[in-house]
């Protein structure tokens, strides 16, 4: 009796067109790359693309290995009180780092990112897309102010997980939320423009 689960040619279908995806995104970054063109790489149509992956952000996602696409984290991040809003996006980015499994595609992104340039352009534009812009669109503030977050939280990351600089090491969750939170917090409300709604 054959096994149930998924046919091969669909498992080889899937793998030819995240082949496709990685060489097209290190060739053209994240914004030159088309689901057209790597759909027609891999020998399929577009719409066949579509139901395997969905958007093209969730294929990035997966062509990279990331555990979860980082854009999915948005409106977890935008939905709640606005006062804990930076507790939730250092709780969120966390998430992300804390699992070494899920933690290593990322550490391979940033060093990668820091040698080759192309992974840098493909990088960049896949989180300028991704989460900077709608952050940014969402909260109604600049880009700068959100890319002063990222920086925040990318500069953690390679402290605490790829330099391995004691004191960050030993952090606990709640003691890195504890410092980082406030300054996330500044980044996506302080200054933000407000319409006044008192009357008179």
């Amino acid at each position: 009796m054959a096994q149930a689960g998924r046919r091969p040619g669909q498992t080889e279908t899937r793998e030819k067109i995240l082949d496709a995806a990685r060489r097209r995104f290190a060739e053209q970054g994240y914004d030159g790359a088309t689901v057209r063109a790597i759909a027609a790489d891999a020998g399929v149509n577009a719409a066949l693309l579509h139901h395997f992956f969905g958007t093209k952000q969730q294929l990035f996602a997966a062509s990279m290995n990331l555990p979860v696409d980082p854009g999915e984290l948005v409106p977890h991040i935008l939905d709640g009180p606005e006062d804990e809003i930076g507790e939730r996006l250092v709780r969120a980015f966390l998430s992300l780092w804390e699992a070494p499994d899920g933690r290593a595609p990322f550490l391979a992104m940033i060093r990668s990112a820091t040698t080759n340039d192309q992974v840098a352009t493909m990088m960049r534009q896949f989180l300028e897309r991704a989460v900077l812009a709608r952050l940014a669109e969402a909260r109604g503030i600049p880009k700068v102010r959100v890319a002063g977050v990222a920086a925040q939280m990318i500069g953690f990351a390679l402290l605490r997980y790829v330099i391995g600089l004691p004191p960050l090491v030993t952090a606990s969750e709640d003691e890195v939320v504890a410092m980082l939170a406030p300054v996330a917090r500044y980044y996506l409300t302080d200054g933000v423009h407000r319409p006044d709604t008192r009357r008179g």
